[in-house]
């Protein structure tokens, strides 16, 4: 197994974050505008990217402030059975975000994709939280010649 790991230094209290990737709204203003479900432990989160795709998330775990984790349990089948983990961590007047995407059976060049995906969409909940504007899609930072 591989996975994705990212570490993220925000400008917001790991309150802050927590509610950034727990709460519909929210997430719609840094990952993707299409996202719907419920962000409850037992609930499934539904994140939609146009005619690209979608994941369905499980939420397993919610730790106010410190922790989210979520299995995929629909989408592409590389990321069915794959962990996504939010670790919140104090920092100063901020949080630092340790993101990891466990599970990954091979790191196949879709793996390459998402890793560099996941740092865009990173970077628009840092905007989000830091400015009061993220880039969620349709409207991200596209890193591919053909449609991402």
């Amino acid at each position: 197994m591989v996975d994705i790991l990212h570490r993220m230094g925000i400008g917001a209290s790991p309150q802050g974050v927590f509610e950034a990737v727990t709460q519909i709204n929210r997430l719609s203003a840094w990952w993707t505008d299409d996202t719907s479900g419920t962000p409850e432990i037992g609930g499934v989160i539904h994140f939609q990217f146009g005619d690209l795709g979608f994941f369905d998330m499980k939420v397993l775990e919610l730790d106010p402030g410190r922790r989210v984790v979520w299995q995929v349990v629909d989408g592409p089948k590389e990321w069915i059975g794959t962990k996504v983990i939010w670790d919140l961590k104090p920092q100063g007047e901020g949080t630092t975000v340790l993101f990891k995407h466990q599970g990954w059976t091979e790191p196949v060049e879709f793996m390459h994709h998402c890793s560099t995906k996941w740092a865009t969409y990173l970077m628009s909940l840092k905007a989000l939280l830091e400015t009061g504007k993220g880039d969620p899609a349709p409207n991200d930072y596209r890193i591919s010649l053909d449609a991402d």
